[in-house]
């Protein structure tokens, strides 16, 4: 059985297993300003404390729903299995994201992962379908849910 075969059966016993969870981190207003920044999105609600304290429903300033989206990346080489040099993960994009709850500034956030399903794509490769939980410390709805999907590619 080569790795690929090896890595699907296992894969298969995984589906609708909680993977894991990453460390909690701070959504900080330098990290928000930086992404507004970045990608050119200076929003009072995101960059102004005083003006979002005054005038948005929030009463502070909040993170970008795509800023948080972005931190799947960290949570996964967090919680997903380490990889051998002959394997590569690629981000085969999502099938839906959803925002639940505005993350406040200064907030803790982590990713949680399960796998959905999995399916060999050819000979060399698996598709593997994430449930990504991005949730908020002491907040009851996640600030998102998304299914996320990875292509992991196999040298042999």
């Amino acid at each position: 059985m080569n790795s690929v075969e090896q890595e699907y059966t296992f894969q298969k016993s995984q589906i609708g297993q909680s993977i894991g969870s990453s460390e909690w981190i701070t959504v900080a207003q330098e990290r928000i300003n930086k992404f507004a920044e970045i990608t050119e999105d200076p929003q009072f609600i995101h960059i102004d404390p005083e003006r979002a304290k005054q005038l948005s429903p929030f009463g502070r300033t909040i993170a970008h729903g795509f800023l948080v989206l972005s931190l799947a990346s960290k949570f996964a080489i967090e919680v997903l299995p380490k990889t051998s040099s002959r394997i590569v993960r690629i981000n085969y994009g999502f099938n839906k994201v959803r925002f639940i709850h505005p993350v406040f500034v200064d907030s803790l956030v982590r990713g949680t992962f399960t796998l959905n399903s999995v399916e060999k794509k050819d000979s060399f490769s698996l598709l593997k379908n994430f449930e990504l939980k991005i949730e908020i410390k002491d907040t009851e709805k996640p600030a998102l849910v998304a299914e996320w999907l990875i292509l992991t590619q196999f040298s042999e």
